[in-house]
């Protein structure tokens, strides 16, 4: 029989323990389905002590980030606070074990580490969706997709929660073949293998039971230019109706008009910004369509009843 391979898992304080636990579990029931010790793994924490998750839980780990063992693939698990748990260790760990030709992968917010460390200059990948306006505007050579994992060269990258489960049910597939992957799937009570290509949130029509097209094609429409300046006459044109007919179809279906759930867009992606970055007041207001930071300020406080720099610092 041959040797096990070893994953290691990377955890970034604060990690998602719900993609942990997506990742790991797969691994597992390889093992108990097949009757083999497929994989084996091990735990890497800064500290090489205790791990923390976002939900408080704590665990053991069995190295620190400068004592990478030897390895088949290394997966880093993040969470919604990557950015102050992003440490030299950490990318310097990543970058030898790039060196020693580890196949690097990570869920959820991971991604945004790989761009830090240099990996994804012009390649694919996937992150969590919470937080893609932000990873656009700091990383735009980085071809962001919306599905549920992205495998480019030798980095994998998923978006994060039952994704990770995706991604390494994948795995098993290309080590062992499709019918111990399907076990696995059905231990899971997964259904059907999610392919790569799945995107990560459901449609539009189909999250607000929404079932006008014309409709759900101006959303996107706006969803897709909010840096953009645009009129309710443009968004008609685009779908071949008139303006007063657009603002009927808006009021019947989402009871407001074109004008104020476009706004909420834009307050929606400022929000996501002004938490997730420390974008300036005046990138951010052109990131969301505003012509000026005054203009933003004028309708964030219309809305929320302060300014968006207290905002930021009370979310701080």
């Amino acid at each position: 029989m041959s040797q096990p391979q070893h994953i290691v898992f990377v955890l970034v304080g604060e990690f998602s323990h719900l993609a942990f636990s997506n990742a790991l579990e797969p691994l597992r029931i390889a093992n108990r389905e097949s009757g083999e010790a497929l994989y084996r793994w091990s735990l890497m924490a800064e500290g090489g002590a205790v791990a923390t998750s976002s939900s408080g839980i704590r665990m053991m780990v069995d190295y620190d980030l400068d004592a990478l063992p030897r390895c088949d693939a290394a997966y880093l698990v993040t969470g919604n606070d990557m950015r102050s748990h992003i440490s030299r260790p950490l990318l310097a760990l990543l970058r030898r074990a790039r060196a020693a030709g580890v196949t690097l992968g990570t869920f959820c917010s991971g991604a945004y580490v790989f761009a830090k460390a240099g990996f994804l200059g012009g390649r694919r990948c996937a992150l969590h969706w919470e937080f893609h306006d932000a990873f656009r505007e700091e990383f735009p050579d980085v071809q962001l997709e919306t599905c549920v994992f992205v495998e480019d060269g030798p980095f994998v990258t998923a978006s994060g929660g039952q994704a990770a489960g995706d991604l390494m049910i994948a795995r098993i597939r290309a080590d062992h073949g499709e019918a111990l992957a399907m076990r696995v799937s059905e231990q899971m009570v997964c259904g059907a293998i999610r392919p790569s290509a799945t995107e990560q949130r459901i449609s539009f029509q189909a999250r607000t039971g929404l079932r006008n097209r014309k409709v759900a094609q101006a959303v996107r429409f706006m969803t897709e230019r909010l840096e953009e300046t645009f009129s309710s006459q443009e968004i008609a044109d685009e779908l071949g109706v008139s303006v007063r007919q657009l603002e009927r179809l808006f009021n019947a279906h989402l009871h407001m008009s074109p004008k104020r759930y476009l706004m909420q867009l834009r307050i929606d992606r400022a929000r996501q910004l002004l938490t997730q970055t420390e974008m300036p007041m005046i990138d951010i207001s052109t990131a969301c369509g505003f012509s000026s930071p005054t203009q933003f300020a004028r309708a964030w406080r219309g809305i929320f009843g302060t300014k968006p720099a207290q905002f930021r610092k009370q979310a701080a």
